[in-house]
């Protein structure tokens, strides 16, 4: 076993898929040389080389437009968008060509790909380099969303959505990169991809999170025993599709839910899952679904993007609300 950080994972992971498939290539924005501007491929082009780890121009559409063509010559490219706002040029090849290509063939063409997008904010960047755009992606057919949480998943998660033979966009949280270690033991079976999963277990109201919030919401429920209350957490890991037997059991016991995202809370996952919770848990609720998230504006300049991200004290004033109805 080892302990590894979110980027450590990430990274040993992309060299295993590579190490077990000559077919998986790496590309993006200073992916080889440089090994990433969040040191995630880094040593992969010096191991691999050039033609398996591809330094690109700046040109977001050029890159996911190059593996496409990689892909259906049955080539696995993962794909690396370096920051979650320099997606919007590669917008109109990823809704139009990667997430139809299957459908459009009549299933005769699939497209076996991986586009990573660094998302979240929290590290003090510059505009575009802090946004959450995975509704948009979740809300397009033929597309499937995932976003890993920490070391451990990454390190599975990767590979794993490699291995799919649909295109996955797969979300990891920047700021986790090298925040928190944990143990790795490669001989345990992964879960599968698309699965959700209760990572602290309680009674009484149910904390949904993905990504960089799964942390926030694991604090809260920390701080929320201190006082007595018993917060269920889950991660939910897969936005599209979304796993929602362990949240509608979870619901069903605590009857109360919370769903944290960094994104705008407008039309974001979470208005989705409150849908889903109330269709399936109507009678089971004590409490509307409420959520919590960034706030309907552009993403703030770095000074006061802490008074924009959801923290402690904004879930646990809604989990205050929720036990108040």
């Amino acid at each position: 076993m080892s302990r590894i950080t979110l980027a450590k994972g990430l990274n040993a992971g992309l060299r295993k898929a590579m190490e077990d498939d000559d077919k998986v290539l790496v590309m993006g924005e200073d992916v080889g040389k440089l090994g990433g501007v969040f040191r995630i491929t880094d040593g992969l082009q010096k191991d691999f080389g050039e033609d398996r780890v591809i330094d690109s121009p700046l040109a977001e559409s050029g890159i996911v437009g190059t593996a496409i063509g990689l892909a259906l010559r049955g080539y696995r490219p993962v794909v690396e968008i370096q920051f979650d706002g320099f997606v919007y040029p590669a917008y109109d090849q990823i809704v139009c060509q990667v997430a139809k290509m299957h459908y459009r063939s009549q299933g005769r063409y699939r497209l076996p790909m991986v586009i990573r997008i660094p998302f979240g904010g929290g590290i003090g960047a510059v505009e575009h380099h802090s946004e959450s755009p995975e509704a948009q992606f979740a809300h397009t057919p033929g597309l499937k969303v995932v976003a890993c949480s920490n070391p451990v998943d990454g390190y599975w998660m990767i590979q794993q959505a490699i291995e799919h033979p649909d295109p996955v966009i797969f979300l990891e949280p920047k700021r986790q990169y090298h925040a928190d270690k944990a143990e790795l033991d490669e001989s345990v079976a992964p879960e599968p991809l698309f699965t959700s999963r209760i990572v602290r277990p309680g009674q009484d109201v149910t904390l949904l999170g993905y990504g960089p919030t799964v942390k926030t919401c694991l604090r809260a429920a920390e701080a929320a025993a201190n006082e007595g209350r018993s917060l269920e957490v889950i991660d939910l890991r897969t936005l599209s599709p979304l796993d929602m037997g362990p949240v509608l059991d979870s619901v069903r016991r605590t009857g109360r839910a919370v769903v944290v995202h960094e994104a705008h809370v407008n039309l974001g996952m979470g208005a989705e899952l409150a849908a889903r919770v109330t269709e399936q848990c109507f009678y089971s609720l004590e409490a509307p679904v409420l959520r919590v998230g960034g706030f309907d504006t552009p993403y703030p300049p770095a000074r006061i993007e802490e008074d924009f991200l959801p923290d402690l004290d904004r879930v646990l004033d809604a989990v205050d609300r929720s036990i108040a109805f």
